[in-house]
């Protein structure tokens, strides 16, 4: 039976470990969108594990690899994936689907995001008009992608006043927030469509090549920790870019909308 875990230290999880149990940290936008429940059944049928799924956001997926807590990871941030591995915690990096990012905010849109040509120019209006922002501020995937595209503007979050909220949580908890206060987020579009908190919220825009988000698979370096199990993580990593996989992950639809576009290779 899978078991999710939402929490912030995970030292004693080797006591919890079982022959067939699989520690597998991935981020809380895959939880939130629902395809966690589609994939995880199918995955311990077929393999006879029993994944321990640690909803987490990308940063603290990663420092649980490099702590050896877990057998492996699926996150969505290219830039410290792939120094991840360089660094030689993980053995490497596979990419197994992709969505994008959305940006979502009031439907009347006082801040006029969805004139927007670019991410950049959404942030840049964003920041002049100074409307409710709620950020993850969790180091997560999606928070990074949301850094860089202030960065790209020209633009420090540490420098904004009131109006922009740094709420360090995962994305569902971030947007019941964004809900409650009227305010704008980014999200990855699988959590939004998800979401059924949605209050007076639309997608404003979306589009931008700078919105592109793909997910991997990276397991832990077993010389890095020997109670890593290499073996089950390569077990998940041959099913995840199967062709079973393939259909479930493009064939997973809110309201007749795909929500991941599967772009893993088969060994």
């Amino acid at each position: 039976m899978k078991q999710v875990l939402l929490a912030f230290g995970f030292s004693f999880f080797s006591s919890l470990v079982q022959a067939d149990t699989l520690r597998f940290a991935v981020t809380t936008s895959f939880e939130n969108s629902g395809l966690a429940d589609v994939l995880l059944p199918e995955i311990e049928a077929d393999l006879g594990l029993d994944i321990q799924l640690l909803v987490v956001g990308t940063g603290q997926a990663l420092r649980l690899g490099e702590a050896g807590d877990v057998d492996a990871i699926l996150v969505h941030s290219r830039t410290a994936e792939d120094s991840f591995v360089a660094q030689g915690f993980g053995t490497h990096r596979r990419e197994i689907m992709y969505n994008d990012f959305v940006l979502i905010g009031p439907t009347d849109d006082p801040a006029r995001v969805r004139a927007s040509d670019s991410a950049v120019d959404a942030a840049k209006r964003l920041a002049m008009s100074q409307q409710i922002y709620v950020s993850r501020g969790d180091q997560s995937g999606t928070h990074k992608a949301e850094l860089n595209i202030w960065r790209d503007a020209g633009m420090e979050p540490d420098d904004f006043g009131p109006w922009y909220r740094s709420v360090g949580a995962g994305m569902g908890a971030a947007l019941n927030t964004a809900t409650a206060m009227d305010a704008y987020i980014l999200s990855d579009r699988a959590s939004w469509l998800n979401f059924q908190n949605k209050g007076g919220l639309a997608l404003l825009y979306a589009g931008d090549p700078a919105l592109f988000n793909q997910y991997a698979f990276l397991p832990v370096n077993p010389d890095r920790h020997s109670s890593v199990r290499f073996d089950l993580a390569t077990k998940l990593e041959n099913w995840l870019v199967s062709k079973k996989a393939a259909l479930l992950i493009d064939g997973y639809t809110i309201h007749g909308t795909q929500l991941f576009v599967f772009n893993g290779v088969g060994g």
